[in-house]
């Protein structure tokens, strides 16, 4: 039963807002695309997808940073830098989740199919772009908004170029929320010479961070007005927005529990679109 709670703590299930915060901007994905519902064998797919993908990023990512995590307070009791699963097993369990996600997206189009090899690489380098990448949180957003241009290609066979504004939103977003999160670990990552946006934005973090969140919404909103949305997907965009200066006061201080507050309340934000955008076209 140790063991069991071991993996689930390797793959984050108990930690389910990784999950979410990669499930909202698919399911925006999969709804502009389908200009509603989206076929439910789909949905399905992509939603259990989702959960085993992210859960094979954890994996992969408590392996490349295992010399590091036992250094920062946060991530000093995961299982790999502890010991209590070895890196084989991490591996192992990352490689047979992959597996299953690839397995998942067979019945659909073969453009999905060469994107998941797209979205796999980007999932398993993401850890390693820490050592050299000065913002790793942009390259994570493009990572976890890969679900957006695999969702056009299943519902239309196709990547119009709002797939792509889509992904953009999305990278924003994620260099707003995880530069949040990385705000918490600066001191430890300073320390151990770790690149994060965090420390890249130095005295501007905040502005930055604001700056983020106002150029995603500003792209959803392009995108919306090229799909002829209306004012329930507006309302879900300001209520986002609202959420933006909730974290402004969250944030401010810089002092790391209220980061990590804001970081979780990002679950809220990408919410908050995709129920304004599902309403809209219901």
């Amino acid at each position: 039963m140790a063991h069991f709670r071991d993996y689930c703590a390797l793959i984050r299930l108990d930690k389910p807002i990784g999950i979410l915060l990669l499930l909202w901007p698919t399911l925006w994905g999969l709804w502009f695309a389908a200009a509603g519902w989206p076929p439910v064998m789909i949905l399905a797919i992509f939603i259990l997808g989702t959960i085993l993908m992210r859960s094979a990023g954890c994996a992969v990512n408590d392996v490349a940073d295992r010399h590091f995590d036992r250094y920062v307070q946060r991530t000093q009791q995961r299982p790999v830098t502890t010991g209590r699963i070895s890196v084989r097993q991490a591996l192992m369990l990352a490689l047979s989740l992959s597996l299953c996600a690839f397995l998942l997206i067979l019945p659909l189009a073969p453009m999905v199919w060469g994107l998941a090899v797209i979205a796999l690489f980007l999932a398993a380098s993401y850890p390693f772009t820490k050592r050299f990448f000065a913002l790793p949180q942009g390259y994570l957003g493009i990572a976890f908004g890969f679900g957006i241009p695999m969702a056009y290609a299943a519902v239309q066979q196709q990547l119009p170029v709002d797939a792509w504004w889509l992904m953009l939103a999305n990278v924003f977003w994620a260099l707003a929320y995880d530069t949040e999160y990385a705000m918490v670990d600066r001191a430890d990552d300073l320390k151990l010479g770790i690149k994060t946006a965090a420390i890249t934005f130095g005295r501007y973090d905040v502005l930055a961070i604001m700056g983020c969140y106002a150029a995603a919404l500003g792209l959803l909103a392009w995108v919306g007005l090229r799909h002829g949305r209306g004012s329930f997907f507006y309302a879900g965009l300001a209520v986002s927005a609202a959420l933006s200066l909730y974290h402004y006061t969250l944030i401010r201080q810089r002092e790391p529990s209220q980061c990590f507050r804001a970081f979780r309340h990002n679950n809220w934000w990408g919410a908050a679109i995709w129920i304004g955008l599902a309403l809209d076209y219901a």
